[in-house]
């Protein structure tokens, strides 16, 4: 067993490779083989939003608190809000984050394969993302 205290871990800023805007990443967490599982607590400023990726298992995605939208490639954006639990298939093209004017935290969880839970593309422009 362990027990991972809260707090105990710094506040990272999501890197701006992956992120456009003020985004904080708390709680990340992960197993160990043969275990797979990761993920963390990630809060999104209003504005703020990952880049298109996709995951090779899939991932979960909890609400917390805000209000965010996701989209997954070919279909339009949708809104989220506390309480939600969003799955996103394995390779399915997506982002995800906070609406242009309300923050939005959620719980990631995603699988490793091959050490990578998740390969990152292209920025969302901010036409798509005001779309």
């Amino acid at each position: 067993m362990k027990i991972t205290k809260g707090g105990s871990a710094d506040s990272a800023k999501g890197p701006s490779d992956y992120f456009t805007g003020h985004v904080r990443i708390d709680a990340p967490f992960s197993t160990s083989e043969p275990a797979r599982t990761g993920g963390a607590t990630v809060t999104f400023e209003p504005g703020a939003r990952t880049a298109w990726h996709t995951h090779p298992l899939g991932q979960t995605l909890i609400v917390t608190s805000g209000l965010g939208w996701v989209q997954r490639e070919g279909g339009p954006k949708e809104e989220i809000r506390p309480g939600d639990i969003v799955w996103f298939e394995p390779g399915e093209k997506h982002w995800h984050g906070a609406t242009d004017r309300t923050a939005m935290t959620h719980i990631a969880i995603a699988e490793s394969v091959d050490g990578s839970p998740v390969t990152w593309l292209e920025h969302v422009s901010d036409a798509d993302y005001g779309a």
